[in-house]
């Protein structure tokens, strides 16, 4: 492999052995559809943490760190710590999404409302998860690429990466998506951490830092980036990530693969704060080669070029290792979130109703490569990694407000869901486009405008038209205020149309 220590080849082989092994002995536990989409709800706490923090951090978004606080500073960090402060509800949304006792989020869509919204989600979950494993496989591309001097070109290093991953999720499905990723929790704390204290020497320590790079009109080392990254940026973006975490494809499957709600509360809460830690680690990196490595074409090589240049021979093997699991984890994770999406919620519902859970396994499993066709052309389509992580901010959002006053408002129906959509996506497409009265939008604003839209939407048409049946409207709420407080079995799962 050109640019890499044959040392590093090893650390790599050793890896890749490994993850055989859990992979054929994680298909052999693939006995129908529940184990495949969502491992036989039989994880407990510890698992369900690691699992909520493998798949909800992957090294895209480390270089997506890296690359915006090598623009603008510190603030970039707020590209991932706008989470920070929507962790606290994860405590009381995970138990909620274990309480819809759903497979997967478009089951939820046709409890509340109709087959009709359920296939709606459908469409626009498998585009988000397609453009998430895009941006996973564009951020992991651009740091092989950089790591091995551009000896593994971009298209070389993401081809490798899909075919590691597909051949691995169609075998295991959830079952080896959870045990890898709790090899990789381990390893992605490996990869924050692994870098800076090269970086943080080489730029004579954290003293040296500060004086190369506080005071003046851009400080560095400020929160707040004037004129990009502001206190309403942040406040507006924290709304839309809160009204968007649990539209994520995936979010049911880190909430509800578990036995009980306090095994989702505790899994889901704690396993996504032990990625802000891991944040601050990347952060760092990224004000380091502002220092180190002052004149980047691209700011996505920054993580890449770090390693090559600053770790020593075996270890940047592990770091390749630490990019692979994050992949390897999360994608399959995605993948099988989409094909349980398409299989449960499209095919099943639409095409073919009656046949075997083998066939409808092997419709997920097959399901799997058109997911995986879709997310190399967003790849390659994307232009880089920070406009990745803005446009995947916004599209789960604009199903938000139907999930949300699906839950707290009796009055809402599946035409106001339709129309909460249709609106807040006009105003995305419109925003996206540019065509705002030949005005571009900037991000906040954007996502002020989607959101009023669609919540204006929802509430006119919840109003002006019949609200769903009392009798369906009190057997969705009965489950949702029924705590889960034992283990429930899967054939206790319903998905009412």
């Amino acid at each position: 492999m050109g640019g890499i220590h044959f040392l590093d080849i090893v650390v790599l082989f050793v890896y890749l052995i490994v993850i055989v092994i859990i992979g054929v002995i994680s298909s052999k536990s693939v006995k129908n559809t529940g184990d495949f989409f969502i491992g036989g709800r039989r994880f407990g706490k510890f698992m369900t943490m690691m699992f909520n923090f493998g798949t909800g951090t992957h090294s895209d978004q480390a270089v997506g760190v890296i690359s915006k606080c090598y623009q603008v500073g510190l603030a970039g960090i707020w590209y991932q710590w706008l989470w920070l402060l929507v962790n606290p509800f994860y405590w009381l949304i995970g138990p909620v999404l274990r309480r819809l006792r759903i497979v997967t989020t478009a089951d939820y869509f046709a409890k509340r409302y109709n087959k009709s919204v359920a296939a709606l989600y459908a469409l626009v979950a498998m585009v988000i998860l397609m453009l998430n494993i895009g941006t996973m496989l564009l951020g992991s591309g651009r740091v092989i690429e950089a790591v091995s001097g551009q000896n593994i070109s971009f298209a070389v290093a993401v081809l490798g990466m899909t075919a590691l991953f597909l051949i691995y999720g169609i075998a295991g499905g959830l079952i080896a998506a959870f045990w890898t990723d709790f090899l990789q929790g381990i390893l992605t704390i490996i990869l924050s951490f692994i870098l800076l204290p090269f970086a943080i020497a080489g730029v004579g320590g954290f003293t040296g830092l500060h004086e190369k790079l506080s005071g003046g009109p851009n400080d560095m080392f400020s929160l707040i980036a004037p004129g990009e990254i502001t206190i309403f940026f942040i406040l507006i973006t924290v709304i839309n990530a809160m009204l968007g975490w649990a539209l994520q494809p995936q979010a049911i499957l880190m909430a509800a693969a578990c036995r009980t709600e306090m095994d989702s509360r505790i899994g889901v809460t704690y396993g996504n704060y032990i990625k802000r830690f891991c944040t601050v680690a990347w952060a760092f990196t990224g004000l380091c080669c502002i220092v180190l490595f002052p004149s980047l074409e691209n700011p996505d090589h920054a993580f890449g070029v770090a390693a090559r240049h600053l770790l020593p021979t075996g270890l940047v093997g592990l770091l390749i290792a630490s990019v692979l699991a994050s992949v390897q984890s999360s994608c399959d994770a995605l993948m099988v979130a989409a094909s349980g999406i398409f299989t449960r919620n499209v095919y099943q519902a639409y095409i073919s109703k009656e046949k075997s859970e083998k066939h409808y396994l092997f419709v997920g499993r097959a399901t799997s490569f058109f997911i995986v066709a879709g997310s190399l052309a967003f790849a390659f389509y994307l232009p880089g990694v920070i406009a990745a992580l803005e446009l995947f901010w916004k599209l789960p959002a604009l199903m938000g407000i139907p999930f949300w006053i699906g839950i707290f408002w009796r009055r809402a129906n599946s035409t106001a869901a339709w129309v909460s959509f249709l609106l807040a996506f006009a105003a995305f497409f419109v925003c996206e486009m540019d065509l705002f009265i030949g005005y571009e939008v900037s991000l906040p604003w954007q996502m002020v405008i989607y959101i009023t839209a669609g919540l204006t939407g929802a509430v006119i048409a919840g109003l002006v038209t019949k609200p769903h049946p009392k009798e369906k409207l009190d057997l969705f709420y009965n489950d949702l205020l029924k705590p889960v407080d034992v283990v429930e079995s899967l054939t206790s799962d319903t998905m009412t149309a």
